[in-house]
């Protein structure tokens, strides 16, 4: 890993990949097409990740990954073409031309895994174009050497000579006595792990691995099917990507793909998210942050529940994977309180997408740090491993960048391997990436939650602090309960 000029002849290395969501897979295939054996520790119990139902911004960097290494050539994202800003009765008060794609994480992680090894993806794509993919024998010797190992949970990683020896153990439910840990040497080891990655601590060590901090807000989000909205909010939302703020409040909407990523019409998603302020302190976060069986989430409380693993039951027969969805949820009396706070505080067309929404989902709005510019973090544990994506730095959703930064960290990482980019070019672009977007994430949210927005109503002069916010929030509750 230390010489990007190397000649590789295939299969010349030995890559292990640390996580299995966006970040990992983009970084896996373009590696398995430069001739490498590229194998993927995923710690998630079962062998599909959950769909969390979010959309995402398909930004430059990720459809450039998927026009240069999507074998399908599948179209990924339904565009916008226009920006508006609502009032609190919902009428448009501002409008921007803005063109944008929009995409579903289900779909681009279906799609990614396919491309990597020719699993999951089913009903994501059509029969012909499978295919004709799994007819070329080129990819064919490609899948050979990708593994995608689910339920393997990275616990510590020890240098050996000139390789890297990875550590696990089984997540994986009734899994065998001889199969509970186990360990994969490696050539090179990158770190694709997520915000709250353990590996990076032990890569750049603790004292220069920043940690995941929460920010004073959370986000509620959801989706609804396009068929199921009114006239007045297919109005307003279809095809658009529409706001709403308020002092310590902002809301927006997108249309996305629909199930099994279809683009027809009436078929598709309204995905929305609404930032919160919450205290972590307090006990309306706890209450919010507990499911519907009394489990404490720390970060995420999904659709399905679990926040460490997947809450799915699974059986799998071939390449067709059944899964059955388990029944831990957001608590039903912190649903019905948000959903009536909807009524009572947005524009009649969002309180409609959050009354609508059957599983909502809760994220907790964090930070992390990217490391300082000069960090080898391509080149870490004496040249044998790497850090990318969230691992290297957890942006706000604000931003709209997370899978940005995946996709453009994996490119350049190829750029690398492929030898058309040094080590010190790379590590400077994708940490002047994570800088300049994590700290416009920072701004981007503070004014939004503590801050005067431009289009919010009722603003405030100056800053207002989360414990006012908050105030403002729990009068205004005992004002709709005396209601």
């Amino acid at each position: 890993m230390s010489s990007a000029n190397s000649t590789l002849a295939p299969p010349s290395k030995h890559i292990v990949i640390i996580g299995g969501s966006l970040a990992g897979l983009f970084t896996a295939t373009p590696l398995l097409r430069l001739g490498h054996r590229v194998t993927i520790l995923e710690r998630s119990p079962t062998p599909l990740l959950h769909d969390q139902g979010a959309g995402i911004v398909a930004g430059g960097e990720t459809l450039a990954w998927f026009r240069r290494h999507d074998l399908f050539q599948r179209e990924i994202s339904v565009g916008s073409t226009t920006r508006l800003y609502l009032d609190r009765e919902g009428g448009v008060v501002d409008r921007e031309d803005w063109k944008q794609r929009m995409t579903s994480w289900d779909l681009v992680w279906n799609l990614s895994r396919a491309n990597f090894n020719g699993e999951g993806g089913r009903g994501y794509i059509e029969g012909k174009d499978w295919a004709r993919v799994e007819g070329s024998e080129e990819v064919k010797k490609q899948w050979e050497r990708a593994r995608y190992e689910y339920g393997r949970e990275a616990t510590g990683l020890q240098e050996k000579d000139e390789k890297v020896v990875v550590k696990w153990r089984s997540t994986r439910e009734g899994a065998e006595e001889g199969l509970l840990e186990g360990s994969e040497e490696a050539d090179v080891v990158i770190a694709a792990d997520g915000p709250s990655s353990r590996l990076k601590g032990i890569m750049l060590g603790e004292n220069k691995a920043s940690k995941r901090t929460y920010a004073g807000y959370v986000a509620f989000r959801g989706t609804v099917r396009e068929s199921e909205l009114s006239a007045g909010s297919t109005e307003v939302f279809v095809e658009k990507f529409t706001f709403f703020h308020a002092d310590g409040v902002q809301i927006l909407a997108y249309t996305i793909p629909g199930h099994q990523g279809t683009l027809e019409k009436g078929k598709r998603l309204i995905n929305w998210v609404w930032y919160w302020n919450e205290l972590e302190e307090n006990e309306a976060y706890v209450e919010l942050m507990t499911d519907s069986e009394g489990a404490r989430h720390r970060f995420t409380l999904p659709t399905g529940g679990k926040s460490q693993s997947s809450p799915f039951s699974t059986a799998q027969i071939g390449k067709a994977i059944v899964v059955t969805l388990l029944t831990k949820t957001v608590q039903p009396q912190v649903w019905k309180r948000q959903q009536q706070r909807a009524m009572d505080l947005l524009p009649p067309q969002f309180a409609e997408l959050v009354t609508k929404t059957e599983k909502p989902f809760v994220q907790a709005i964090t930070d992390v740090e990217p490391p300082q510019q000069g960090t080898p973090v391509g080149r870490l544990l004496h040249g044998k491993a790497g850090v990318v994506g969230d691992a290297l730095a957890g942006f706000r959703p604000h931003t709209a960048a997370s899978t940005s930064q995946a996709a453009f960290d994996a490119l350049q990482l190829e750029r690398v391997f492929a030898g058309d980019m040094s080590w010190e070019e790379y590590e400077a672009d994708v940490l002047g990436f994570a800088q300049s977007w994590q700290r416009r994430g920072v701004m981007l949210g503070n004014r939004s939650q503590f801050g005067s927005h431009p289009l919010s109503q009722g603003h405030v002069d100056g800053p207002v602090s989360r414990e006012q916010l908050h105030m403002r929030q729990r009068q205004q509750q005992q004002i709709v309960d005396e209601q």
